[in-house]
């Protein structure tokens, strides 16, 4: 399906009803609007894991402007405000009042933005291993990646992050050889065949100087208004669990639970699907009314 948002047609899935039979009457169910990484990729990614969550929320699924199956809109809108934005019209064209918007990686990234521009829209958020700024911890993401890929991927590493190449042939020896390695459970390949990739905006975002290297949303994070539920894999190459820690220290300290997880990379759940989908699923059924107070140790980052 597609709906007209800003200028543009974006793709959207949906899986469950949101109202359902409940005795004499009907009951809504909150909806949870799933927002992909990348940028250039799709919501593929997120089937079939979170249909399992249809039973208490409507799921949402949805390609951003430039990605997947959605129009692309001229580049100069490729941009986190915009894609922001798009994510508050697009629950407006729907008629999706505070929805509980969650965001992996890049999605993460434009789940915050959307959050701290709107910040009165969404009920809750959850974010999973994302990064609030450009270019932080780059030494860090090329050690982790040599030491899980070797001196060969630790090159490609370096050439990415410290020397900044985004060419065509750097992004697709790193889809070969960087992306198996994001987690620590090898993935199935046919997740990776399923999505229908737009390599154009990720070198467009990604370009020398462009806003993938420049934007830093770490001055709006006071903004967020909703429980937040922040969950990183401590052994994430490609956002590295401090970038996760770093965004629980800015968020309103009463709002925000923040989970890390041993021995798990990026997105969390391939390589812990039973508990971190367990965090979610108690997360979108908890009372949206209420923050989540935070022990010391959430607080700061330190392992639990």
């Amino acid at each position: 399906m597609r709906v007209l948002v800003n200028g543009v047609r974006l793709f959207f899935d949906i899986d469950g009803p949101g109202l359902v039979p409940d005795g004499s009457g009907m009951r809504e169910k909150p909806t949870v609007l799933l927002l992909h990484g990348g940028p250039g990729f799709d919501h593929s990614i997120y089937k079939p894991s979170f249909s399992s969550l249809a039973d208490i929320a409507q799921i949402v699924f949805l390609d951003h402007r430039g990605n997947g199956r959605s129009e692309s809109g001229p580049p100069e809108a490729w941009t986190l405000a915009q894609w922001g934005d798009d994510v508050r019209a697009f629950c407006d064209a729907l008629g999706i009042a505070h929805p509980i918007v969650y965001g992996a990686s890049f999605g993460g990234t434009v789940a915050l933005a959307y959050a701290t521009r709107h910040a009165d829209h969404p009920t809750k958020l959850i974010l999973v291993s994302t990064e609030a700024a450009g270019d932080t911890y780059r030494e860090r993401r090329v050690a982790l990646f040599e030491r899980f890929g070797g001196p060969e991927v630790g090159a490609l590493a370096r050439r990415r992050f410290l020397d900044g190449h985004t060419d065509a042939a750097t992004l697709e020896a790193w889809v070969r050889l960087a992306f198996p390695l994001y987690t620590r459970t090898p993935r199935d390949p046919d997740v990776l065949r399923r999505v229908v990739r737009r390599p154009e905006v990720t070198r467009w975002f990604t370009r020398p100087g462009g806003e993938g290297h420049t934007f830093n949303l770490f001055p709006d994070l006071s903004r967020v208004q909703c429980p937040t539920l922040v969950l990183g894999g401590e052994d994430d190459p490609m956002t590295p669990i401090e970038c996760q820690a770093d965004i629980a220290a800015a968020l309103p300290a009463h709002l925000v639970r923040f989970e890390r997880f041993r021995g798990c990379g990026h997105a969390v759940l391939p390589d812990a699907p039973d508990r971190a989908m367990a965090l979610i699923r108690e997360f979108i059924a908890s009372d949206s009314t209420q923050g989540h107070a935070k022990m010391p140790h959430e607080r700061h980052g330190w392992p639990s």
